[in-house]
């Protein structure tokens, strides 16, 4: 009898072999239906593989990710035998499911354009009418490269090649096609019942830019039609929102090929939303007790050798640069320049905590396809600060910033976001600092002082920084995934590299613990994602542009421009239209600008000392003096109304 036992505790028995979705279908005739893969182990597989050993399986389907996944990788095999018979000449590379959906990547002369899309998801229609089976075999790799040698496919002849040579080497082959594949998959082409290619874009063979450029095709695909168009409609709001067509719509940052890629420049509006933040977080370290300092965008090879951050990081970093006998690197980081800095004095117990705070300007080397306007760039600049500590404040001093952190979300109505505590992956001596003892004592602090917090998080292995765990306070944008906006780490590695140390109380030397954290994490990204939730139009404490004065001709350009001059005497931004346009021009523009306040001013305004005022939100809200909109502005800017 062979024993199978299914995801909620109960099992079946059979006599004989079966296939997982021969069980399936015993289960449940819905189920089996509905079945993309198994789960046979731990480990997916097709619906075919036969069971034959006691085992625990679980059905996985569109719902689980697992299933998801083996669904949308199916539909990436459709989408590149639908390229091969519309461009036989195109090289096949690889074509993965992806969070959303899937890609494909092609090596094919001038490339695709959104017209061949629309051909290329016509051929995959008739794919899916063809209802071709998904059959698996192997061949030991010797034949695998020669298979692969006959297809003309150099791309998979690489592949097969890194493998060892005593590797059985998995196919997929669906009619006239067939791919280099480990599965699992669905077993007909006819269960794929909705999907859209969504986009092209350019991808490096193996992503690096020492190798050829690709071109990659991303799609995506659904169970069901409506879960499609849901998506769609997700994605064309995100293009709405996309922080890089509102930031250049609004004037507020540009980039230039002529600078280089991931170098975004902020232009004045931009710039002024920039100091708003910038001046917002520094206050409110001030109040807290840090110290501000500014150091250096480089620094030596051994500074980082020292810090560790040479050996763990320097494929992130920018190359070398050899000056006077010695190596320098931009610095992808700042820790080691505060380390510096608070070894540069004696300290005491009595004197600690040391909280020192940096806008620093950053780099890091980012992969061409990753960068996302200054979402991810190459230049960044990070809202950082390092807290030398004693053990016993670790908890007080990490309370403290977990509620600026939450202080700080308030202030920008932030409200939908999940805590995370990133822990290292022991089995990854690679990646992290190789000191079990360490880990177990920060991970346990840090886990101890949440506990002890009562905050909700949840624990994810191999997140945490190769020094030390960390807490990252992950947000959920409008649109898009989640990603990184705070994070506090704790750290016993650095400070003992550096020979950090303070005279306790009974005076001995001991070596502080460090929390490295940033709040608005870095200004560039914190600002993309205000741009995204808003859509640019900011509420009036952040808008680079608070008020506009809109003239009703040329001849009140003067009362317009005395207007606006007693406003920014206020400490209020403020603009004037002086352009000879029509009123209504003007003021249809100054929306699309999304400025919050806009002033028409006439004969009667300037008669009366007064302005007909239009907000973004209410439109024609009636004549004021300058006292009492001053007075009403303010107001929202003391509460930082949102």
């Amino acid at each position: 009898m062979i024993k199978v036992t299914l995801k909620d505790g109960s099992f079946k028995e059979y006599e004989a072999p079966k296939s997982i979705i021969e069980i399936a279908e015993d289960i449940s005739e819905g189920l089996a239906r509905n079945a993309c893969a198994g789960e046979l182990d731990g480990e997916t597989a097709d619906l075919r593989t036969i069971v034959d050993t006691d085992c625990s399986l679980s059905i996985l389907t569109c719902n689980d990710d697992a299933g998801l996944a083996a669904y949308r990788h199916t539909t990436s095999h459709i989408l590149a035998q639908a390229v091969k018979r519309l461009y036989p000449q195109a090289k096949l590379a690889i074509g993965p499911s992806i969070a959303e959906g899937f890609y494909y990547d092609f090596d094919i002369e001038g490339g695709f354009t959104p017209e061949d899309l629309e051909k290329i998801e016509g051929e995959m229609k008739k794919i899916i009418k063809e209802a071709l089976p998904l059959e698996r075999f192997t061949l030991p790799r010797d034949e695998a490269i020669k298979f692969m040698e006959e297809k003309d496919e150099p791309y998979k002849v690489e592949l097969i090649t890194d493998l060892p040579e005593d590797s059985v080497i998995s196919f997929y082959k669906q009619g006239d096609f067939t791919d280099l594949c480990a599965g699992p998959h669905l077993m007909n082409t006819k269960f794929v019942k909705a999907y859209k290619l969504t986009s092209l874009a350019g991808a490096y063979w193996r992503g690096s830019e020492k190798n050829k450029m690709l071109t990659r095709i991303y799609g995506t695909a659904f169970p069901k039609k409506t879960d499609l168009e849901e998506y769609l409609a997700k994605l064309e709001e995100a293009k709405l929102r996309d922080h890089r067509k509102i930031g250049r719509e609004l004037g507020l940052f540009m980039t230039d090929e002529l600078v280089g890629k991931g170098m975004p420049m902020f232009l004045p509006k931009g710039y002024t939303l920039w100091r708003i933040l910038e001046n917002y977080i520094r206050d409110k370290e001030l109040d807290a007790g840090y110290q501000h300092v500014l150091t250096p965008c480089v620094g030596t090879v051994e500074l980082y050798k020292t810090s560790g951050h040479w050996e763990h990081y320097k494929d992130n970093m920018f190359p070398a640069m050899e000056v006077d006998d010695e190596t320098y690197v931009l610095r992808p980081m700042n820790c080691p320049h505060h380390m510096r800095i608070y070894a540069n004095s004696a300290h005491s117990y009595r004197n600690l905590p040391v909280r020192i705070g940096e806008i620093a300007h950053d780099f890091r080397y980012e992969q061409s396809g990753a960068l996302k306007g200054i979402e991810r760039g190459r230049h960044f600049c990070q809202n950082d600060a390092h807290l030398f500590v004693t053990p016993e404040q670790i908890k007080d001093e990490f309370t403290k910033v977990v509620e600026m952190i939450f202080d700080t979300y308030k202030d920008f109505g932030i409200t939908d976001y999940r805590m995370v505590l990133s822990l290292r992956d022991p089995a990854d001596k690679e990646k992290y600092h190789d000191d079990d003892e360490m880990w177990d004592i920060a991970e346990n602090a840090l886990r101890n002082v949440l506990n002890e917090m009562g905050l909700d998080y949840t624990e994810e292995i191999g997140e945490a920084a190769f020094y030390g765990p960390k807490l990252d306070v992950n947000v959920k944008p409008a649109v898009g995934a989640e990603y990184t906006l705070s994070t506090c780490q704790l750290d016993f590695c650095l400070p003992a590299k550096f020979n950090l140390t303070y005279i306790d109380k009974d005076s001995k030397e001991r070596t502080p613990v460090v929390l490295h954290r940033a709040i608005l994490g870095s200004l560039d990204r914190f600002m993309a994602y205000l741009i995204e939730e808003t859509m640019g139009a900011f509420p009036v404490w952040l808008a680079p542009v608070q008020i506009k004065v809109l003239p009703i001709s040329e001849k009140f350009l003067d009362y317009a421009r005395s207007v606006a001059k007693k406003l920014k005497e206020k400490d209020l931004r403020v603009e004037v239209d002086t352009r000879n346009e029509k009123i209504g021009y003007k003021i249809r523009e100054a929306r699309s600008l999304k400025i919050p306040y806009m002033l028409i001013v006439g004969a009667k305004e300037e008669e009366n000392g007064m302005v007909a005022v239009r907000t973004r939100e209410d439109g024609d809200i009636g004549a004021m003096s300058l006292e009492e909109l001053e007075a009403q502005i303010h107001q929202k800017i003391v509460e930082k109304s949102l």
